[in-house]
Order: C-alpha cells, then structure tokens, then sequence
C-alpha cells in the first residue's frame, strides 16, 4: 500500500507543474493555488519515500534559494511572481541532486520557447496568430512576455529522473 501512496504523491510534481505550464500559456498566469500545492503535498511525498530529515532539510534549501533568486528575478522584471513561486515550489521537490538539470532544463526550454514565441510575433506568422484561439493570439501579442512557467515545467520534469523521487516512478 505505501508503495502505491507514494507514487501517487510523486506523480504530484509533474501533474501541477504541467498544469502550471497550460495556465501560464494559455492566461499568463500561474494560480497561486500550484506551487502552494507542492508545498503542501511535498512533506506527505517525503515521508511516504522515507526521505531523511538531512536531505528534507537540503531539500527545503533549494527551494528556499530558488525563492531568493525568483523574487530577485521578479523585481528584475525577467519573470512573472507565478513564475518565481513555481520555480521555488519545483526546487523543494526537486532537491540538491537534481538542482544542475532542472536549471539547465529550464534554461535550455525557456531559450526554445522564446524562439518559438518571437517566432509567432514576427510578421510571417502573425496572420496565423491573429485567427487562432484567444490564449494563440495573446502568445503573438508582442506586447505580452514569454509564459516562463512552460520552461519551468519542462526543467522540471526533466530533472525529476534525478531527484530522490526519480526511482519510486522507475526513472
């Protein structure tokens, strides 16, 4: 039975941060109910994999950390508040091992995801944009920013495989 809880507490990450990333594209929001999700349900996941408490507290460093730079970030003007709440609440869950991919996944996603949105602002695509759904037009909408979220979420679930929750889904 606890084998089962405890994937089911796993899948947790990536079931919120990818819902994080269809909110963040589709409105350029991230609800702040998300990362408070993973906040919550982060302590529950660490006990049911048996997490030790050193490595729960390394854990809740990165996140705190992540949080730091994202309100840096944030006051930068580079990302949105739901964007940096988001990458810190991915950061708890994430830890110290898996800290290099989720950044590097993030960075590497968001550089693709801006070519892709300045691609549908340019002029050979704006037609397109303009006669698709709303939440199409907002991402041609050259006035908009890019929808980081999408990037953290796709760090996020690259970097999982390294995290101390990797192992419990077989990755």
């Amino acid at each position: 039975m606890m084998p089962m809880l405890a994937v089911a507490l796993t899948l947790c990450l990536p079931a919120l941060v990818l819902t994080a990333a269809v909110s963040d594209a589709m409105t350029f929001r991230i609800p702040n109910w998300i990362p408070l999700a993973l906040l919550a349900v982060f302590p529950l996941a660490a006990l049911a994999v048996d997490l030790p408490l050193m490595t729960v507290a390394q854990h809740v460093g990165v996140g705190a950390a992540l949080l730091a730079v994202g309100m840096a970030m944030f006051a930068l003007r580079w990302i949105g508040g739901g964007d940096a709440k988001l990458l810190a609440a991915a950061g708890l869950w994430l830890g110290w091992a898996a800290l290099p991919q989720f950044l590097l996944g993030a960075a590497t996603s968001g550089g693709f995801l801006a070519v892709v949105v300045l691609s549908l602002r340019s002029a050979a695509f704006r037609p397109l944009t303009l006669l698709g759904p709303r939440w199409i037009v907002r991402l041609g909408d050259k006035a908009e920013g890019i929808p980081y979220g999408v990037a953290i979420a796709a760090g996020a679930c690259m970097a999982l495989s390294a995290s101390p929750f990797g192992p419990i889904l077989g990755l």
